[in-house]
């Protein structure tokens, strides 16, 4: 009893995942559309982030080279992962992402991510962060 218990404590996560529906998660299909909609506006082009720290998010090379300061994405680790510990809300509020809040350093604002939002990206991480 105790082992199958066990097992099942174990396995859990996986099932849960699982029944969720959440599989893979694509770059092109998940993750693209996230950073349109909420990141492209200032690590576009001509954006506020990307011209204060060179973070260019407008394809999968540009979101894993990362700024100025070095990559902000470690593969198969969120917790390492600086893009996702600034759009989780895990930093000083004065650098999360996207700026939401009166002490943001950055001019632009925008929403809060959803907790789905924010799931999909450290997923996606750790799952390898792929470009697929």
């Amino acid at each position: 009893m105790k082992t199958t218990l066990r097992l099942l404590l174990l396995l859990s996560p996986v099932m849960l995942l699982n029944a969720c529906g959440q599989g893979d998660v694509s770059f092109s299909g998940d993750i693209q559309p996230i950073i349109a909609k909420n990141c492209i506006s200032c690590h576009g082009e001509a954006g506020e982030g990307a011209m204060a720290n060179a973070y260019l998010m407008t394809d999968y090379n540009g979101v894993m080279k990362g700024t100025t300061y070095g990559p902000v994405i470690v593969s198969g680790s969120r917790m390492s992962s600086s893009l996702y510990l600034v759009t989780a809300g895990k930093t000083a509020p004065q650098i999360r992402m996207p700026p939401h809040n009166d002490e943001s350093l950055a001019e632009g604002r925008g929403p809060m991510l959803s907790a789905a939002t924010i799931e999909t990206i450290g997923l996606w991480i750790d799952q390898g962060a792929k470009n697929n």
